[in-house]
């Protein structure tokens, strides 16, 4: 894929419903998120490092990477989060580079929720997106989907690149604080704009 959008936000910005938008337009998407998921689901090739780097504590009766068990853990301790990371990034990162070449469609969307931390992956895409909306907006979100308390997700958003530095980092911002219309008119004139850009590479 030639031309290649990284979507990044803060957790409950809205970043997967963007990218389903962009899909929806005829964007190849790939997100990390998801692969990520996969990785870490029952069986996944992620598994037996996680079991060695936390203990049978960490893997749930599905076989899967206990993530309420692991949040805890990792959120407490940066060094425990920082050896998740060291696990999981390089798997993430080959799968979404293999999806990424065997892409169709006029651009690929590549969604990274550290894009910003992981300063590499500046190389690897043509422009950054940032989906964004205030923090309360944030939190109540995440607290409805998730069933997670509001404490953890003011712990998970400590843990990650402050906003102003998010928003200074991209070259396109959608303010998702709206209704699904609304993003859906952001992200249909982003898609015009890409589709020209793209046609330029």
């Amino acid at each position: 894929m030639s031309f290649i959008v990284g979507l990044t936000g803060g957790i409950g910005s809205g970043k997967s419903a963007a990218a389903r938008e962009f899909a929806l337009l005829g964007a190849a998407v790939v997100d990390t998120d998801i692969i990520a998921h996969e990785l870490t689901g029952p069986g996944g090739a992620a598994i037996p490092g996680i079991r060695h780097l936390f203990g049978d504590a960490s893997i749930d009766s599905r076989g899967a990477m206990d993530r309420i068990w692991v949040r805890g853990r990792v959120f407490a301790d940066p060094s425990e989060r920082h050896r998740l990371e060291a696990l999981l990034h390089p798997m993430i990162r080959a799968e979404s580079e293999r999806r990424l070449a065997e892409a169709t469609g006029p651009y690929a969307v590549l969604v990274v929720p550290l894009l910003i931390e992981s300063r590499d992956y500046r190389n690897r895409v043509d422009r950054i997106l940032v989906v964004d909306c205030p923090e309360p907006t944030r939190i109540d979100r995440v607290v409805q989907r998730s069933g997670i308390g509001q404490d953890e997700v003011k712990r998970i958003i400590a843990a990650q690149i402050p906003r102003d530095e998010r928003i200074a980092a991209a070259d396109d911002l959608i303010d998702n604080s709206g209704s699904l219309d609304e993003l859906r008119a952001r992200v249909g004139a982003l898609h015009q704009r890409y589709l020209a850009l793209a046609r330029r590479e």
